[in-house]
């Protein structure tokens, strides 16, 4: 099985620092904003702007945090499997802020109906945007867009986008990888 590199390194943290800066001519100070990680996946994402806006760019305060959308899926029941929860941490209210999920890859759009559905246990917040690292604009389920985009891939559906992080994987690197048609994603 063939995969083709889509992201390097290099390219990777070209794109985390073109995000920060989109982030930063939007948010300015984020005294309004709220950063939220989807977990698992987009936790990498997040954690590694969070750090480049405190570290590279000086951003004093940035409320963060991770939220779980396991039990929140429309396909929860679904699978053979029982699904494994993440974990939530937000100790904080969204009531009238501005929210910013943060995923690795917008795909169909449904993990992102879902965090629209979670975060309203934690309040309603005044303005909702997506950042993602990868875009699969032609897989769409739902009319979801992101706001912020790294990169545009046009993958067809027997192929799969995976993101590496040094954290987990050992390398930051993004690969379209195709997958076998009886074992849809």
């Amino acid at each position: 099985m063939s995969q083709k590199v889509l992201l390097t390194s290099k390219e990777v943290n070209i794109i985390l620092h073109r995000l920060a800066c989109q982030l930063i001519e939007k948010h300015l100070d984020f005294s309004d904003t709220i950063l939220i990680g989807l977990q698992p996946r987009g936790a990498f994402l997040a954690n590694r702007l969070v750090k480049l806006l405190k570290e590279e760019y000086q951003i004093a305060t940035i409320q963060y945090g991770l939220l779980d959308i396991t039990f929140f899926r429309d396909d929860f029941r679904r699978g053979e499997k029982p699904l494994e929860a993440n974990k939530t941490e937000i100790d904080f209210l969204v009531e009238d802020k501005k929210i910013i999920f943060i995923d690795d890859v917008l795909y169909t759009g449904r993990s992102i109906r879902s965090a629209l559905t979670a975060i309203q246990s934690f309040g309603r917040p005044s303005e909702i945007e997506l950042l993602v690292l990868i875009d699969r604009r032609f897989s769409r389920h739902l009319p979801i867009q992101p706001d912020y985009r790294g990169r545009q891939v046009d993958a067809i559906n027997n192929e799969k986008v995976k993101v590496c992080w040094v954290e987990n994987e050992g390398e930051d690197a993004v690969y379209l990888i195709p997958t076998l048609a009886t074992n849809p994603k």
